[in-house]
């Protein structure tokens, strides 16, 4: 295992994201959800220090690192009670599927801006009728058939139809990277395919969806009414599939993963403060086992969590994507379970305290169960290892 285990760049790395996020915290995020606003200045100074393009290609102005230091980046920026959702999408999602996929058109038109901040990329593949199951995609392309007499096939237009919904951060997004599905001309089956979709494309609609997750990234519900784009819109090969959407899935599950356990961290860090100065009786209330036991338990189900996080990363950045699959399918699993206890737990240790908007941490009940829900159920990650992992037969 010693090759999971952090480096010395990985953990002067830590402690340069964590001052930063110090700097910020908790009540920098609170004001600007509190204002409707975007985490602009903390997106931007992170940009400038090069940790939202960390794992990008140098050759393309980001640091030649992997998910591995990107997924460091985004625990201790949670860790400091002021994560980055859009890391997730953008450098993550986006950012690797362009960087391993994309031409060298796309790369150099994407890849610097989104690792210096000026441009950001939304990810829509959830559907409203489709849930989990990217097999029943029903966002369709198509080549149009008006273009000029003579035009090569694959140099066609396409025309893009569909819904996506619980699409982060589209408001502020310059680009969608939307999943659609083509059909295979030889089998006449649907294929999944990514193309890049102008935020001012005509036909590109979007509805804010009214959500009790109190964020500073909005969700919204999208429609593409016969989207006219260029042939250059599709990202890598039009027969590589899932390949593609994977490479840019397992990344997602990881990023989840760093996400949960940062936001673990945060709230029970709050709880050990105030268990180590709490007295009612004489002694402070961290004192008993009935306060101590739960919060020791959260915190080793937090470093677990964070070791299969750790391996799933180091799986992914050597190139390994069918063992990163199972490792990051576990690490998102693990480390939601991990958040969602250490945040009831911590919220538990102080009280009525916890309930107050003085310490903040009732808002994160809410958010710490985004883990268990998306990007993927827990419910299908367990289908997931008991199918992959195990062997055992599916029910659907």
């Amino acid at each position: 295992m010693a090759s999971v285990l952090e480096t010395d760049e990985h953990k002067a790395l830590r402690a340069a994201v964590s001052a930063l996020g110090n700097r910020y915290g908790r009540a920098y995020l609170a004001k600007v959800i509190a204002e409707k606003a975007h985490p602009t200045e903390l997106w931007a100074e992170a940009a400038k220090l090069g940790y939202l393009g960390v794992n990008l290609p140098e050759e393309y102005g980001g640091g030649g690192g992997g998910i591995a230091e990107l997924s460091i980046v985004l625990e201790e920026l949670g860790a400091a009670g002021c994560p980055l959702l859009m890391m997730v999408v953008s450098p993550a999602i986006c950012g690797t599927v362009i960087a391993r996929f994309g031409t060298e058109e796309q790369k150099q038109e994407w890849l610097p801006a989104l690792a210096d901040g000026t441009r950001t990329m939304a990810f829509g593949i959830t559907e409203p009728d489709a849930g989990s199951n990217s097999h029943r995609i029903t966002t369709t392309a198509r080549r149009a058939t008006d273009g000029p007499a003579g035009q090569a096939e694959g140099q066609a237009d396409w025309i893009l139809s569909g819904r996506k919904v619980f699409i982060s951060g589209v408001d502020i997004a310059d680009a969608t990277l939307v999943v659609g599905r083509t059909a295979d001309a030889r089998t006449g089956k649907l294929k999944p395919c990514l193309f890049i979709v102008p935020r001012d494309a005509p036909g590109f609609g979007r509805r804010q969806i009214d959500m009790e997750l109190h964020g500073a990234e909005k969700q919204f519900e999208l429609t593409l009414d016969d989207v006219r784009l260029p042939a250059d819109a599709l990202v890598g090969d039009e027969d590589a599939g899932l390949l593609q959407l994977f490479a840019g899935l397992n990344p997602e599950r990881i990023m989840t993963a760093a996400f949960a356990i940062g936001m673990g961290r945060y709230a029970l860090s709050k709880a050990l403060v105030y268990a180590r100065e709490r007295t009612v009786w004489r002694e402070p209330i961290g004192a008993h086992q009935a306060i101590a036991h739960p919060l020791a338990q959260a915190h080793i189900d937090l470093e677990l969590a964070r070791l299969m996080m750790q391996k799933a990363a180091l799986l992914y950045d050597s190139g390994d994507d069918v063992g990163a699959g199972e490792a990051a399918n576990m690490a998102k699993y693990a480390a939601a379970e991990a958040c969602v206890k250490a945040v009831d737990q911590s919220v538990h240790t102080l009280g009525g305290n916890g309930l107050t908007g003085e310490f903040g941490l009732a808002s994160l009940i809410t958010a710490s169960r985004v883990a268990r829900i998306a990007p993927v159920s827990r419910e299908m990650i367990l289908n997931y290892v008991s199918h992959q992992t195990l062997g055992l037969p599916k029910s659907y």
